[in-house]
């Protein structure tokens, strides 16, 4: 199972894209295999990592993930394919539906039929990404448009935020995998790998790749860490999206869900995951006290 970093999560006013470049330079030198972004209320994430991208060399860079609505399929398309003319080729789009507290109340768009939005989106995004032509017309989007950028390294691969078991029916068949958030273990192994394998299998696509993040954080006081891990991260446990998976799990908050603990306990926790059937977890490291960051990431690194 391979290991990522992702940043994002929490907005962070003071945040930079010199700031980005200086952590993926920093995640690549440790020899991590990927870092990647959620697009919140700060930089737009597909710009950020691809930038990131281009001032390293070795290393993934994704967003995790950008949501669909504001943006026409075929604007993303473009996006994506320039960020990945910008990484070369090492640039991976993820892409989710949002929540409709963001989408109706923040932005004023539409949440309704959201698994139906998701699947005319993709059957336009997806070709467009792997270098075909985009001609669909459906209730939601239309599209008749062909994309031509020689500078790109298609196909850029596309990973779908899928919880549910429509939304996971749709990634396992029209994208490469899923980027997982506040989604335990056991609702890994019992609901997301079974789901998503499902649809790649009816669609003759190959094994989907399994993202599974995780708030970590290497303390030696687990029940006070998990509490601030849950003051910090509060606004997840009330997305319907996420309770329902925290609901599976059995966790009361997102501190039930984090991998929290001393090295030992950190070590069965990652092997927790991988047995689960993920391919990669990506942890989102959280100051829950002075140095604690720091000494997540070198603890990371050490499993690497």
């Amino acid at each position: 199972m391979k290991l990522g970093i992702m940043t994002g999560a929490l907005p962070d006013p003071e945040a930079t894209i010199d700031g980005f470049i200086e952590l993926a330079r920093d995640v690549e030198r440790r020899g991590f295999a990927s870092l990647w972004m959620a697009n919140t209320r700060g930089h737009d994430a597909v710009t950020a990592m691809a930038i990131a991208g281009r001032e390293t060399s070795k290393i993934e860079v994704g967003t995790a993930v950008t949501p669909i609505q504001p943006r026409h399929p075929t604007a993303l398309a473009q996006q994506a394919l320039s960020a990945s003319a910008l990484a070369r080729g090492r640039f991976t789009l993820g892409i989710g539906l949002s929540h409709k507290i963001v989408i109706e109340g923040s932005l004023g768009l539409s949440y309704a039929q959201p698994a139906k939005t998701m699947r005319e989106y993709l059957q336009i995004l997806a070709p467009l990404l792997r270098g075909e032509g985009a001609a669909f017309s459906g209730e939601l989007y239309s599209s008749k448009i062909e994309i031509m950028m020689n500078a790109a390294v298609m196909p850029v691969p596309l990973i779908v935020a899928a919880l549910g078991p429509m939304m996971l029916d749709l990634a396992g068949r029209y994208s490469d995998g899923t980027v997982l958030w506040m989604t335990g273990p056991r609702t890994i192994g019992q609901h997301v790998v079974p789901g998503i394998g499902a649809g790649a299998k009816a669609a003759g696509r190959p094994a989907p790749r399994i993202i599974a993040g995780f708030p970590v954080v290497l303390s030696n006081k687990p029940d006070e860490t998990r509490g601030k891990v849950s003051e910090i991260l509060q606004v997840y446990g009330q997305l319907p999206s996420y309770r329902a998976m925290m609901d599976r799990e059995g966790a009361a908050t997102p501190g039930d869900i984090a991998l929290v603990g001393d090295a030992a306990a950190l070590d069965s926790a990652i092997s927790q995951v991988q047995e689960t059937g993920a391919t990669e977890m990506v942890s989102v490291l959280l100051e829950t006290e002075p140095g604690a960051k720091d000494r997540t990431m070198d603890y990371l690194q050490s499993r690497l």
